[in-house]
């Protein structure tokens, strides 16, 4: 399957306009959002568990990260709950399970081979930092290879971020108008390799996850 997969082509996929697509374990659905390969792809997706849904243990060949969205997600490592931000990185391996539920922004298979950095972060007892006016800041992840961040815009805050190296955007509540689109809750955007992105919040203010950098790694378009 190929999804979005000409990473040289701004994509947009709206949250309302995408249908949930059973997985092979029961109880698990997805919204993709691109992806290549079958089940096991280089993909990035939003996944929804119901309540005492689990997935069989498996091993992150090409890492995995993820930020919880809803509910709690678990593994051997504990309970994560709403606002976890988590990445597992190659050679990793976990049974994970949500008894309560759960509804996870999830990227697999994207990682550097080398890498074996593991972060666990709870956003909401987090500190935030002001970056410039209207702007609140969490560092997730930063590396080589790309940046990855939580911010939260003030109502009508306009905010131009780096996607020199590629940029996503995930909006986890309110909405942003980057001048073509306006992109409201659990919509998820990518600009590819030197594009701009310039966006303003909407009345309600925003909360936007962001990943930048990453695409200099990554194919235009697959064979």
């Amino acid at each position: 399957m190929h999804l979005n997969a000409d990473f040289s082509q701004r994509a947009l996929v709206r949250f309302d306009e995408n249908d949930w697509v059973a997985s092979p374990m029961p109880g698990v659905r997805r919204r993709m959002l691109d992806r290549i390969g079958e089940e096991v792809a280089r993909a990035t997706s939003i996944v929804q568990f119901d309540p005492g849904s689990a997935f069989s243990p498996h091993t992150h060949d090409g890492g995995e990260e993820y930020l919880v969205l809803d509910g709690t997600f678990q593994d051997e490592d504990g309970d994560f709950p709403t606002g976890f931000y988590v990445r597992n990185p190659p050679t990793s391996s976990h049974t994970p399970a949500a008894m309560e539920g759960a509804t996870i922004l999830v990227k697999l298979h994207q990682f550097d081979p080398d890498d074996r950095t593991q972060v666990q972060i709870d956003s909401r007892a987090s500190t935030w930092s002001g970056t410039e006016p209207g702007v609140k800041t969490l560092h997730l992840h930063s590396d080589d290879r790309e940046s990855v961040a939580m911010e939260r815009w003030d109502a009508d805050t306009t905010r131009s971020l780096d996607a020199s190296g590629g940029l996503e955007v995930f909006v986890i509540a309110g909405a942003v108008k980057d001048g073509t689109d306006r992109l409201t809750r659990r919509d998820w955007l990518r600009r590819p390799v030197g594009s701009e992105f310039r966006a303003t919040a909407g009345p309600e203010g925003a909360q936007i996850w962001i990943k930048s950098g990453h695409l200099r790694n990554v194919i235009g378009r697959p064979a």
